[in-house]
């Protein structure tokens, strides 16, 4: 919203103002204000053929503002997937659930490919070593991939007609997420964090409920599909795109060498986060080869629950991030930096049982409500799923923390360790037990990726604990020899031992 409250008036508005009883006339609603302010300055900077050259009207540095419309926005964001799901159920029944599960958890694979794992690094971006042309060209490109990817990937899984076209609506719909985060991305770039919640809160709301309206009238899964693409980048096009262009300033000329940095210093993050998902999903793409397409929908309900244990572990440990940087920064703080993790970690089982007793108690009753379904035969494998979205939440807090210590490449290598698990021991347990193996597979594999990830941190944790050990020890054998305390022969040993640290912990990480 504008930071005077009302734009200027609509030409005309008078004549056409509805009256009040009393005869006066009737001041158009917020809305119908905010509506009209934003038509004008659209179709003016249309008039004028720019964009970039308008003068902004929104302020920066508006933090409850910022924490709330982006999580207004996230949590809109995240929900439509879960919502979505419900109402296929209900209106054209279980197995088109599933197809349309399968393929939205295909498209936001293939959305890891679009962003690219740019977002982070374009808001910390702050003295704009690349331009937001850069930026801009480097997102079309991937994009595009992204979106030549999925009807490949459509290829070579054989789909007919029906999958296909519901696919690639929903591969369509995402591919307007992608586009839209690096402009979203600007405003967060130019601490107008709310900007960008508002319109990834619009473009989520518009197109769940444009989905749901033409899913009701036509019953047609692949027409409703299309229509949310249609609906998603529409809100790109009349709100995004020149909302980010109005309030962040001028970019500078797109350099290709620049879009060919941005995609070498990028690439780690693609690659952790992309293997990451692939690993969290692998059951479910091998369900599809084997077991009838109901069985995704109920993996997906049943997975919902789990998954808000590291959505709510995320609130919790988020806000924490810059005081344990800051404890880790302080080699005399790092104690404390110990004590968190530990917490956390404790913070998640507590939830994790939470949820559990939340799940026995009315969470199979509300899923067999929402989605007309009887879960209660699920409420085992239920209570193996939410140990799974525990083990989640403290895999991803662990990433954080070896984030925070600067050693987020060394786990690339366990990703792909844990991606091989990932392959067979699913799909071993789902030809043998259906779908209890695919959620208990599940299990073991991100147990596997626990267990891994703690035995790396726990060596750079020793690793970098004898590091500052060695260094106090050199320091008071400073302090010696500058009072002539300390002989050649102690001298030489404090070096050798000090270069056998570095060699056996520091190259490691």
């Amino acid at each position: 919203m504008p930071d005077n409250d009302a734009g200027p008036a609509a030409p005309g508005r008078t004549a056409r103002q509805t009256r009040t009883r009393g005869g006066g006339p009737k001041k158009p609603n917020f809305i119908t204000r905010l509506v009209n302010h934003w038509c004008n300055r659209l179709l003016g900077a249309v008039s004028h053929r720019t964009l970039s050259e308008q003068e902004a009207e929104y302020a920066s540095g508006r933090t409850t503002r910022d924490f709330v419309w982006n999580s207004i926005g996230v949590g809109l964001w995240g929900m439509v997937f879960p919502i979505l799901t419900i109402v296929v159920t209900q209106l054209v029944g279980v197995e088109q659930a599933g197809m349309f599960s399968l393929a939205f958890v295909t498209a936001l694979m293939l959305m890891f490919v679009g962003n690219y794992g740019v977002r982070t690094y374009q808001a910390s971006d702050l003295d704009e070593e690349h331009s937001f042309a850069d930026y801009q060209v480097h997102r079309v490109v991937t994009v595009a991939v992204m979106l030549v990817a999925g009807i490949a990937y459509c290829y070579l899984r054989g789909y007919g007609t029906e999958m296909f076209t519901i696919s690639m609506g929903v591969y369509a719909y995402k591919a307007a997420d992608a586009l839209a985060d690096v402009y979203e991305g600007r405003l967060q770039q130019v601490d107008k964090l709310y900007l960008a919640g508002i319109s990834q809160a619009l473009r989520s709301a518009l197109s769940l409920v444009v989905f749901t309206v033409v899913l009701f009238l036509f019953r047609n899964l692949g027409v409703a599909s299309i229509a949310m693409a249609v609906a998603a980048f529409a809100t790109f096009v009349v709100v995004t795109f020149p909302l980010a262009l109005f309030e962040t300033p001028k970019s500078r000329r797109v350099s290709l060498a620049s879009v060919g940095g941005l995609m070498k210093q990028c690439l780690p993050l693609f690659l952790a986060l992309f293997m990451y998902n692939l690993i969290d999903n692998m059951p479910k793409f091998v369900m599809e080869g084997v077991l009838t397409y109901d069985s995704q929908l109920y993996f997906n309900a049943l997975y919902f629950p789990a998954h808000s244990i590291l959505l709510v572990a995320g609130f919790v440990y988020k806000p924490l991030l810059v005081r344990m940087t800051a404890a880790w920064s302080d080699k005399s703080k790092r104690g404390r930096f110990d004590i968190i993790i530990v917490a956390m970690f404790a913070m998640v089982v507590v939830l994790t049982l939470a949820m559990v007793g939340l799940m026995n108690w009315v969470g199979i009753p509300a899923l067999s409500f929402l989605y007309g379904l009887d879960f209660e035969p699920y409420r085992g494998l239920s209570f193996i799923m939410l140990a799974a979205g525990g083990v989640t939440a403290a895999i991803d807090f662990l990433y954080q923390v070896i984030t925070i210590m600067r050693r987020q490449k060394a786990v690339i290598r366990i990703y792909v360790i844990t991606f091989g698990f990932s392959l067979f021991v699913p799909m071993l347990l789902i030809n043998f037990t259906g779908l209890p193996g695919a959620v208990i597979g599940y299990l073991i594999v991100m147990c596997i990726l626990l267990v891994l990830l703690l035995s790396e941190y726990a060596a750079m944790r020793m690793g970098i604990w004898r590091e500052d050990k060695q260094a106090a020890e050199d320091e008071q054998a400073a302090a010696k020899a500058a009072h002539g305390k300390l002989r050649p022969s102690e001298a030489r040993a404090q070096r050798q031992r000090r270069e056998a640290v570095r060699e056996k912990y520091g190259r490691k990480s």
